[in-house]
């Protein structure tokens, strides 16, 4: 009963980590791929590499992008983090 009950909970909690329902990050103006993949393919990297990306946005926040680079060498973006310049 115990196994039962403890593999119920794990199932549960890995049910909870998947990312499947959450929506999918859109591209802003200073993105990679804003308007579109890019031209140049990353043919040198492995497949699953970070690419990262930081800018400011158009009020002035830093904005910083993690991009994973897929088997069709197309980037996936990730992880966007906005915040100030010049943290307290």
């Amino acid at each position: 009963m115990k196994a039962l009950l403890s593999a119920l909970f794990a199932g549960a909690m890995l049910a909870g980590c998947s990312t499947a329902d959450a929506p999918a990050l859109e591209p802003i103006p200073g993105s990679i791929t804003y308007g579109g993949q890019p031209r140049t393919k990353l043919t040198k990297s492995p497949v699953g590499s970070a690419v990262y990306n930081q800018f400011y946005n158009g009020t002035g926040q830093r904005v910083e992008e993690t991009y994973i680079l897929q088997p069709d060498r197309s980037l996936k973006l990730v992880r966007r983090e906005i915040g100030p310049d010049f943290p307290d």
